[in-house]
């Protein structure tokens, strides 16, 4: 969607979240944003009212069956919304140690769970928006990851996440275009964030949030369907995706593993 106008965010409290919700405010812009961190969250809120924008921001867990669709029902009353964008998500690894079924279901519950809960109901108010001509109603935008494309032993559980979600998010797009709702699927490297600092392996063409918010909002922009991330990444990931496991699995046994989350 070209110029959106009404958008929501969620884990706008940092990282990517945090640099679409700021490169987006602009006086006539109205921002929904949600994070897990209060302080954090009414800061950016704070960064983005500077710039103009209305915002409405509050501290919800993605994953809350409840509390989420609420919050979008509420936005979307405040100002029908153009632009959902659903990038909560956390991430953990097996430590090298394998991975607790605890982190597992964490892992699922937020980032697979937290997605359908911003989405669906996103979909449903926007099936209900009037549509102006060609025009689209509006669109979707799904934070996926390169990490997707294969399951990696060092983070079994994150990479099975973001692929649910970046497959739900392709078959989404193919169902919902006849009804004027776009559905673009954000599959980003290694981004400076949060979730990336703690990591204690070499992370190839990492780049900034902003660099990645400006990828991610051109993209957009032209209603691409997978918005991937640097390019020769992802090249290099679909390929190695395409390829025998027989042929690639002694290699990622050998590859450094992400560290494991207290749950």
């Amino acid at each position: 969607m070209r110029d959106p106008k009404s958008i929501l965010v969620t884990g706008a409290s940092s990282g990517i979240g945090e640099a679409m919700a700021i490169d987006y405010a602009a006086p006539g812009v109205f921002l929904a944003l949600t994070g897990r961190d209060a302080a954090r969250t009414e800061a950016v809120a704070t960064a983005c009212r500077a710039k103009g924008a209305d915002v409405l921001a509050e501290t919800v867990a993605a994953e809350d069956d409840a509390a989420m669709p609420a919050f979008v029902a509420r936005a979307h009353a405040r100002r029908p919304l153009d632009l959902a964008i659903a990038n909560a998500g956390i991430s953990a690894g097996s430590g090298g140690k394998g991975e607790s079924a605890a982190q597992a279901r964490r892992i699922f519950d937020v980032n697979v769970q937290g997605v359908v809960n911003t989405v669906a109901p996103a979909i449903e108010l926007l099936l209900a928006k009037p549509r102006a001509g060609a025009e689209p109603r509006g669109q979707i935008a799904i934070v996926a990851s390169l990490a997707g494309y294969r399951g990696f032993p060092g983070a079994p559980a994150y990479c099975a996440s973001k692929a649910a979600i970046k497959v739900w998010g392709e078959g989404l797009r193919g169902e919902l275009w006849a009804h004027g709702i776009e559905v673009s699927v954000v599959c980003p490297g290694y981004v400076r964030t949060r979730m990336t600092e703690g990591n204690t392996f070499p992370m190839p063409l990492i780049m900034d949030a902003d660099r990645a918010t400006r990828i991610i909002r051109r993209g957009l922009a032209r209603n691409k369907a997978r918005i991937a991330f640097p390019w020769r990444l992802a090249f290099l990931v679909n390929l190695i995706a395409s390829l025998p496991p027989a042929w690639t699995d002694p290699l990622f046994r050998k590859l450094p593993k992400k560290r494991a989350a207290a749950m």
